[in-house]
């Protein structure tokens, strides 16, 4: 928690998606935080996957306890993230729930997944009721465009792997990231942009680094062998070839200064076997 307030202005809690988290929790999360850092707030699953967004008593008492934590916390944006069980045939009950929980001024946003989603002709339908009840759209901008934002743009990467959340953006992902934050500036008031992968932490450091110095930091202290050492030196031994592409083939090493190339093109090329130590693998990695 020390770190994050230390390094930026807002954090999404996502273990609200799991539980509910006791009240005195709560205020003490408010009490640490600075004040002007600003949370946003994940509904819990019981909106979204055990009620799929039905106005029932229960999933309305649910959108009740989670307003009181956004409330605390001084959020003004809670995410309700469905699954993609909850097809767009049920986009009259999500019409129905979204009319019904009294909002007051917090700002509830929606990301929808699974593909099919993704129809033009759900998309129009969709846009026409976000509009309608100014409910802005949550996409991976990698992946997809909102239908509709309204004054809060509000973007979740989740990696672009094919183990999604095993990702590491590189430098070029993230300038293009930047270019599309900079365009939604000029259709909402604010843009808000949450990593959600395993490298979110590093990802959104450099992110913001590059927001406010136009440049990007070293992925690692050093450049080509060494940093290959670098990042491979803090994996647990012994491990064979396998393990390592799973582990750690997704990460980035810095290669040349601003260069970056993941590290699974190195390691499929090493012999499979297992390997004991660190000095054992880097004999076997060549650039």
């Amino acid at each position: 928690m020390k770190k994050y307030f230390e390094n930026f202005s807002l954090v999404e809690l996502n273990t609200t998606f799991y539980q509910y988290p006791r009240i005195s929790t709560v205020e003490g999360w408010r009490a640490k935080a600075p004040e002007n850092f600003e949370f946003t707030v994940k509904a819990h699953q019981d909106i979204s996957h055990k009620f799929k967004l039905k106005s029932e008593k229960e999933c309305l008492e649910a959108f009740e306890k989670m307003k009181e934590i956004c409330n605390i916390l001084k959020a003004k944006i809670l995410l309700v993230q469905t699954p993609a069980s909850l097809r767009p045939d049920r986009l009259e009950d999500a019409k129905e729930f979204f009319s019904k929980i009294p909002r007051e001024d917090l700002i509830v946003v929606w990301e929808t997944r699974g593909p099919a989603w993704d129809e033009e002709e759900t998309r129009q339908r969709l846009a026409e009721l976000l509009e309608k009840l100014d409910i802005p759209h949550v996409v991976d901008p990698f992946k997809n465009t909102p239908v509709y934002v309204g004054k809060t743009a509000y973007f979740r990467l989740h990696g672009l792997g094919e183990r999604l959340y095993y990702y590491q953006y590189s430098n070029d992902e993230l300038k293009r990231l930047f270019n599309i934050a900079r365009e939604y500036e000029t259709k909402a008031e604010e843009v808000y942009v949450l990593f959600n992968n395993l490298s979110m932490f590093d990802d959104a450091v450099r992110f913001k680094h590059y927001i406010e110095k136009g440049k990007f930091p070293s992925l690692t202290k050093n450049v080509g062998l060494e940093s290959i050492r670098e990042v491979l030196s803090k994996t647990r031994y012994p491990a064979s070839k396998s393990m390592l592409l799973k582990k750690v083939g997704w990460k980035l090493v810095e290669i040349e200064k601003g260069k970056q190339i993941r590290l699974e093109n190195f390691l499929r090329e090493i012999p499979s076997k297992t390997y004991n130590n660190i000095d054992e693998l880097m004999k076997e990695i060549k650039l």
